[in-house]
């Protein structure tokens, strides 16, 4: 999977600024696929300084879990857990199928793919293939992400 510029949410200059998700659709598709299926929308967590996604959180087909959606990109994922820091990623193929036809929904093999950084003694490079821009490089080699999920969801300030 190629990051494009600007994933992280962190850009260096007003032609470089990442594009934004509509959040008042995002939140009419989920309420509506939710509730269309027996479920029930708990919580619907903006994007923060800190989180660079949306976080739904929803009882749907007898599960608790999360939908996740990055705020620059229709990139989206499922989860059991959002902590500070911490996702556990997982596939929900019947969510799958409603959301696909509106975001880019990622399983987990490509969440979990492992961040491969090059540690040089001026800089660290990213091996993984991207578009980023230079402050989000900067990021990633303080943050040091250990999977690709990890840069398209984060909580970096």
């Amino acid at each position: 999977m190629k990051l494009p510029n600007g994933v992280t949410g962190f850009y260096n200059a007003k032609h470089n600024k990442p594009p934004k998700i509509d959040e008042k659709q995002f939140k009419q598709i989920c309420f509506n696929l939710i509730s269309n299926n027996g479920g029930e929308v708990l919580d619907f967590k903006e994007s923060q300084v800190a989180t660079k996604f949306f976080d739904v959180e929803a009882k749907v087909f007898n599960k608790h879990l999360h939908i996740l959606l990055n705020v620059h990109y229709p990139f989206m994922a499922f989860a059991l857990d959002v902590e500070y820091g911490k996702i556990t990623f997982i596939n929900e193929p019947e969510l799958f199928k409603h959301f696909n036809s509106f975001y880019n929904v990622l399983e987990t093999k490509e969440l979990n793919a492992p961040v491969i950084l090059r540690l040089g003694s001026k800089n660290t490079v990213l091996q993984n293939d991207n578009e980023l821009n230079s402050d989000e490089l900067e990021q990633i080699a303080y943050w040091k992400p250990l999977r690709i999920g990890e840069i398209i969801f984060n909580c970096w300030d």
